[in-house]
């Protein structure tokens, strides 16, 4: 991986109730992933390039998922500290992510509306867009430690306000640790099982050893799990939008982080199965961090295209990385 020595310069705002704090962040482009050029084929995938986020400001870094919030290329993370963190990709004319715009960050709130008063509540792993009528009007998001799912209404491209609670399975709520759910995404409109929500666990066995998982949907709704890969943990999944599902994992390895990408056929993806789908992407070592969160939208040229980010856990020695990837058609 090769790291330009050009940098964007980004504002990000934070915004806790009244108060905002201005920091800076270094957008460093990323122009090479295993070697391959932007444009490349790399494994089942094309490269299509990235960026490492940089900042010396403490409050910065964390983030375990994104989702687009609109089709300008507006973009919502979460991170493990309880934070919305709002801002818009700019693309150059090769269609290559290259800054990150207008950025504010603001507390996630409970149902009251209220800041989450403790760390154990905070700590968001999944943020899924919820479409009503072709415009995506919120988020979905999901907590581990004080494990639930809540949504959040879209107002100008960011998610806010109080949290509307979303029932879930008792089993899966009474999971309180870090392995509980990791995963949240919704079905896309061609799939099987569209509307319906999967929530996907770190690391809760079933008896046959598979990773437990949940439907939740009008009409669709049960449990099914995630054939295990060895040494990999699912961290995020998202939908393409003819309904096949893709599947983040994360482990590690005697030079870092391992990951990889599956893609599920979208007659797979349904309750009572045992999921697995087929590799499309892999990577270890450099090339990539804690991966933590990935997305579908659709690129400025009309391409799907899939990014994922990195969990930097607020340490000196991770990297916040975003890093986009195209299908073959």
């Amino acid at each position: 991986m090769l790291r330009s020595p050009l940098a964007a310069v980004i504002v990000f705002v934070l915004a806790a109730g009244a108060g905002a704090e201005e920091i800076t962040v270094m957008a460093v482009p990323i122009a090479t992933f295993k070697d391959a050029a932007i444009g490349e084929a790399v494994d089942g995938t094309v490269w299509r390039g990235g960026m490492e986020l940089k900042s010396d400001a403490t409050s910065f870094g964390g983030l375990s998922g994104l989702a687009f919030t609109d089709r300008e290329q507006r973009l919502a993370m979460v991170s493990d500290k309880g934070w919305f963190i709002s801002g818009q990709l700019i693309y150059d004319e090769a269609g290559v992510m290259r800054e990150l715009v207008g950025v504010t960050v603001e507390a996630i709130r409970n149902s009251q509306g209220n800041a989450l008063p403790r760390a154990y509540a905070r700590d968001a792993e999944a943020i899924t867009p919820i479409t009503r009528d072709g415009e995506i009007a919120a988020v979905r998001v999901g907590f581990e430690n004080l494990t639930r799912v809540a949504d959040f209404d879209i107002v100008d491209g960011r998610p806010g306000g109080a949290a509307r609670e979303v029932d879930i399975p008792d089993w899966l709520s009474h999971l309180r640790t870090n392995d509980s759910l990791e995963a949240v995404c919704i079905a896309s409109d061609a799939s099987p099982v569209a509307g319906s929500t999967m929530l996907i666990t770190e690391g809760d066995e079933t008896a046959e050893g598979n990773l437990a998982a949940y439907m939740r949907g009008s009409r669709d709704r049960g449990e099914f799990s995630i054939v295990r890969t060895p040494g990999l943990n699912p961290t995020d999944c998202a939908f393409l939008p003819n309904g096949d599902m893709l599947l983040l994992e994360r482990g590690t390895g005697i030079f870092g982080f391992v990951m990889q990408v599956r893609r599920i056929a979208a007659n797979e993806v349904r309750p009572g199965a045992a999921i697995s789908g087929d590799v499309v992407l892999t990577a270890s070592g450099g090339a990539i961090d804690n991966m933590e969160g990935i997305t579908v939208h659709a690129a400025p040229n009309g391409e799907t295209r899939f990014v994922i980010v990195s969990d930097n856990n607020y340490n000196e020695w991770e990297r916040t990385l975003l890093l986009e990837f195209g299908l073959p058609e």
